[in-house]
């Protein structure tokens, strides 16, 4: 990977994949927004961490397509443009249909949808803005196994990852004469805290036992990925949804 010196906004990025995407672009000498909804503590222990210079907080609530604006807008000015982007931010509320009220149901929908897909789209098209074209800039979107498997505690999750793997194909074709590629990833279950109290439980072996390799991946291996996924090597992959998962779900 021969490009550093980036602009890069990584959605999602206090805790988890999104934190370590942040330092991955980092290490290898790119410029990070470190975006965040309410986490202004732990965004701001992200960006402390973070190798080299330049980096900066940029929040906003992915719900309000004017926060993302100028969120966006913000982050751009202060680095220079936006080179690459990594949709991260995501959601994920039980919401079982089976069980839950029809109130429940609704706010688990609209909440999921709106910060998941609809978000991640509008933070898309403010990013485009200022991407120059013709260049290596990269989209690369955060999907989900849950998109192809299913997950039917979390519907509204598996319809949100399910759409950004097809709003990302979408706009690989309508970016490709710009000269930007778009990715999508899609991993299983990863070594985070959000997924710490499922791989902890009863369940946790069983989690483990759907990958032939017996565990589930580390946050900084799919940040790995991801740094490849929006290289300027990689822009052949553009359109394509990488399984991330360890061999533990085959899709056709």
């Amino acid at each position: 990977m021969t490009t550093s010196g980036r602009s890069v906004l990584v959605t999602g990025a206090s805790r988890g994949i999104g934190a370590a995407i942040a330092y991955a672009f980092a290490q290898h000498g790119d410029r990070v927004a470190v975006h965040y909804g309410g986490s202004d503590v732990a965004a701001e222990a992200v960006l402390a961490s973070l190798p080299g210079e330049g980096h900066v907080l940029a929040q906003a609530d992915l719900r309000d397509p004017e926060s993302i604006r100028t969120m966006v807008d913000d982050a751009a000015a202060r680095l220079g443009g936006i080179d690459i982007l990594v949709n991260n931010a995501g959601v994920f509320h039980a919401h079982p249909i089976e069980s839950v009220d029809y109130a429940q149901w609704q706010q688990a929908w609209a909440e999921t949808i709106g910060v998941n897909l609809v978000g991640a789209a509008n933070v898309t098209w403010c990013s485009l803005q200022h991407m120059p074209r013709h260049g290596n800039s990269r989209i690369v979107n955060v999907g989900s196994r849950g998109a192809f498997r299913g997950e039917p505690k979390n519907p509204s999750y598996g319809a949100s990852k399910a759409g950004i793997a097809a709003f990302g194909q979408s706009i690989a074709k309508a970016l490709g004469p710009l000269g930007i590629a778009v990715t999508t990833i899609a991993p299983g279950f990863v070594d985070t805290d959000m997924a710490a109290e499922s791989l902890a439980g009863p369940g946790g072996d069983e989690i483990r036992a759907q990958s032939p390799f017996n565990r589930v991946p580390t946050a900084d291996e799919v940040a790995k990925a991801v740094l490849f996924l929006a290289s300027p090597e990689a822009e052949w992959a553009s359109g394509s949804v990488l399984d991330f998962n360890g061999a533990s779900y085959f899709r056709l």
